[in-house]
């Protein structure tokens, strides 16, 4: 666990009491008052429009965590990003209510403007996915597991973007009672069905799913083409963070791999 927000922080946003540590997010939250309180992992500009999309859209059936600013106006202060506290809890295995609540997100987003701030992305996450996409060439890549297997398979995809939630595995949080909440909103301009494929993909992955329980989700358009996609993003990104760790992604997607080929060549 990281130091806790310093209270210079905490007075910035207006907050009184000690912050608690949270579970999840790799050890970095922080529970203070009304918000969440993290390290900043976006710039300025994102974050801001986050806020400002979040706070117009209207939302049915789940909740969606926005940034806060704080008393100045900004969104980050020494460091740190505020956004606003919902009660809930990473819960492992279900994937199909993670997919569900990301399709009332997306329907929620779907007239949403491409943002600005997309374009000037460059940490691995964005590099990956537009590696994946074929923005940019897979030629740096290929010497990273799977990528040239994947890159074989790959078709142009018909459905139109839009922006996606391209985190959803481990950002829906549940609580009894309550509906959904959809936490640190990774802003992509893709297909919808693409946030449910990398879904799958970590569900294969990391959670021990069976392809059983995606039967449904298999027989949407194009969805071996999502599928290689997704796992193009997931082990590109990894190799860009972390080229000694690419072997062990490697066998961990290695059956989600095998699969999306099947689907490809079946469409």
């Amino acid at each position: 666990m990281e130091s806790p927000p310093p209270k210079a922080v905490l007075a910035a946003f207006g907050l009184r009491g000690t912050p608690t540590p949270l579970s999840g997010g790799q050890g970095l939250a922080w529970h203070a008052d009304r918000l969440v309180l993290k390290p900043a992992d976006s710039p300025e500009e994102a974050l801001a429009w986050q806020a400002g999309v979040l706070g117009k859209v209207q939302f049915n059936s789940i909740r969606v965590a926005s940034p806060q600013p704080s008393l100045g106006g900004t969104f980050i202060v020494e460091g740190w990003q505020a956004t606003a506290f919902c009660a809930g809890r990473h819960e492992p295995r279900r994937w199909s209510d993670t997919i569900e609540v990301g399709r009332h997100l997306h329907q929620a987003l779907a007239q949403v403007q491409r943002p600005q701030f997309l374009a000037s992305r460059e940490d691995r996450w964005a590099v990956a996915d537009r590696a994946a996409w074929g923005d940019t060439p897979l030629a740096p890549y290929r010497g990273a597991p799977h990528v040239a297997r994947l890159e074989g398979s790959l078709e142009p995809v018909r459905a139109m973007p839009q922006v996606i939630h391209g985190d959803l595995t481990g950002n829906v949080l549940f609580a009894e009672g309550l509906p959904p909440t959809v936490i640190d909103l990774a802003a992509y301009w893709r297909p919808a069905e693409f946030a449910t494929a990398i879904v799958v993909a970590d569900a294969l992955a990391w959670e021990g799913a069976d392809i059983s329980e995606f039967k449904a989700v298999f027989e949407a358009d194009q969805f071996g083409q999502l599928l290689a996609r997704a796992l193009l993003y997931r082990l590109i990104a990894g190799f860009v963070g972390d080229p000694d760790t690419a072997e062990s992604s490697a066998r961990a997607y290695a059956p989600a791999v095998d699969i999306a080929l099947r689907l490809v060549r079946i469409i």
